[in-house]
């Protein structure tokens, strides 16, 4: 099986991501792997091919579990993926998530990837208020997928549609 879990930033995609590997046993991909990589210490941005022959090179492996926001490097995606889920949960919502996860990681307590600095925190509310309005476009990506998407608004472990497309219905 292979699951593409999309969303904006700070919708739950990581998270739910990691108990899904857990729970089901596939391998876990974080799609920013798949844009950024480590040279010489710095983190650079892969050109959007060799995003796509990434890409290729875990299809290869077989199963997976690869979460991040929608990129049109990433569109590759959407056709290898079985299921794929589009986390959506409210605003509101999202930027409470935004705002204690910097907290978090400027403390320490969460780690990631990149500067946890009032410049990533202003990109993080950018981007959201861009997603917002750009939400017709994804729809209208989405739209050749629908035999495959699952939309989820609330809590993806708790979501029984979302499950019964997973697991068959049998947890």
């Amino acid at each position: 099986m292979k699951i593409f879990i999309m969303g904006i930033v700070a919708s739950g995609k990581t998270t739910y991501a990691k108990e899904l590997s857990k729970q089901i046993g596939l391998p876990f991909v974080e799609l920013d792997a798949v844009v950024y990589h480590t040279v010489d210490g710095n983190r650079v941005k892969r050109t959007p091919d060799e995003q796509v022959q990434v890409i290729h090179q875990m299809n290869a492996k077989g199963c997976w579990i690869a979460e991040g926001v929608y990129r049109p490097s990433y569109h590759l995606l959407l056709d290898l993926a079985d299921i794929i889920i589009w986390l959506d949960p409210p605003l509101w919502k999202r930027k409470v998530r935004i705002l204690s996860r910097h907290m978090k990681q400027v403390i320490g307590v969460e780690e990631c990837a990149y500067k946890p600095d009032f410049q990533m925190l202003r990109n993080m509310f950018n981007w959201t208020k861009q997603f917002e309005g750009k939400r017709e476009e994804l729809d209208g990506i989405l739209r050749p997928y629908l035999n495959k998407l699952v939309v989820v608004r609330d809590d993806p472990a708790k979501n029984q549609m979302l499950k019964s497309s997973i697991l068959g219905g049998n947890e």
